[in-house]
């Protein structure tokens, strides 16, 4: 296949992935593509995401790399082909790549968890809530931009509100909800919107009142998105210098038992969503 220009967040972990695979043998890539019957800078783009392949081929470098994990594998498989045409991409140069490849890491995950410390999480947000916030982006962005962003993420919200909805479990501080972004109205009115979601079947909102004290994970924006095979899953943190994607597997874990930690911290759902209403009734 022809190589990826710029490859995705998604089709880079493809790749790492398939080099995990080769290196947990201890096979040099040589060796690699002369079994798979190529060259070795046809096995060094692959494992860079530049090449897209088929299942076939997958398949085959997963034999040759005695990779027992099936779960693994047909997660893998369902990543091969290409870049599929998806709606983020009509954002494509028009907002930074880092939205456009959590876009995608959403779409594909089975499950969604985060943390939110200073702001309400953004596949929740109101249009008003969500200009108000990208509205205080410095340098100002261009009026285009703004409008821009704030489409895509009320786009985004499709993986929890839409047809195929999937889990999501959101961490929310009480620093968080009471955040006036675009004035007391605004905030009622986002404040609101997160009660109508915490209705939903699939979602659930746990708060962490300033009364619990110091917890893990204080002061951080995370998401984590489970992926069919936990081998895949991806971390996604919020920097002030761009994304943040970590898909070590030492990490990943470590992120679970930070993520079980922080979710035992809260309030459960029931006092979560009355905590809400607390607070929504003094806006």
């Amino acid at each position: 296949m022809a190589p990826q220009k710029s490859p995705t967040v998604r089709q880079r972990r493809f790749g790492t992935e398939l080099r995990r695979m080769r290196e947990a043998v201890g096979m040099s890539a040589p060796t690699a593509a002369g079994l798979l019957g190529t060259n070795r800078t046809v096995i060094s783009n692959i494992e860079a995401g530049r090449f897209g392949i088929s299942e076939q081929r997958l398949r085959r470098l997963a034999s040759i790399y005695e990779c027992t994990d099936n779960a693994l594998v047909d997660a893998l498989a369902e990543m091969t082909g290409g870049r599929k045409v998806h709606w983020w991409e009509e954002y494509r140069g028009k907002i930074p790549p880092d939205f456009l490849d959590v876009s995608e890491i959403e779409h594909y995950a089975v499950r969604l968890r985060t943390v939110q410390t200073t702001h309400l999480p953004g596949l929740f947000h109101t249009e008003e809530h969500a200009r108000a916030i990208i509205d205080l982006f410095v340098p100002p962005l261009p009026r285009l931009e703004v409008e821009l962003r704030v489409a895509h993420r009320l786009a985004r919200q499709a993986v929890v509100t839409g047809d195929r909805a999937i889990p999501y479990t959101g961490v929310i501080h009480e620093a968080a909800l009471r955040m006036r972004f675009g004035g007391r109205k605004a905030a009622r009115a986002q404040l609101n919107r997160l009660l109508e979601d915490s209705e939903r079947d699939n979602v659930t909102f746990l708060v962490i009142p300033f009364d619990a004290g110091g917890f893990t994970m204080a002061g951080d924006s995370v998401l984590y998105a489970e992926a069919p095979s936990s081998r895949l899953d991806t971390v996604h943190m919020d920097s002030h210098t761009g994304a943040v994607f970590i898909d070590s597997p030492t990490q990943l874990a470590n992120f679970r038992k930070r993520l079980d930690m922080v979710e035992k911290t809260a309030l459960d759902p029931e006092a979560s969503r009355d905590f809400i209403k607390s607070i929504t009734k003094d806006l």
